[in-house]
């Protein structure tokens, strides 16, 4: 399968900003693609077994059909993969 090749390729970082991606309702599978060469196959199979099974199945519902994770179903403005005030840096 690729999408354990795919992982032995992969660090825990890797593997752990991958699910973040995934779990993100912004970040479209097409930017995981981009960033770490999965496809939506791969990325369910990842989460599959990094995830508890009441967590995976949880986030197939919520992905499922969800159009900002599918490049094609979202609107054609919107071009980010994240909201804008998402990664703001917190000062002290």
């Amino acid at each position: 399968m690729p999408g354990e090749k795919l992982r032995a390729l992969l660090s825990e970082e890797d593997i752990s900003r991958i699910i973040e991606m995934a779990w993100e309702d912004r970040t479209s599978f097409d930017a995981i693609k981009a960033n770490y060469g999965m496809t939506e196959p791969d990325i369910k199979a990842l989460m599959r077994t990094y995830l508890k099974r009441g967590s995976y199945i949880l986030w197939r519902k919520r992905v499922n059909g969800r159009a900002t994770k599918h490049q094609a179903l979202r609107d054609p403005s919107v071009t980010r993969a994240y909201s804008p005030g998402q990664y703001k840096i917190k000062s002290n």
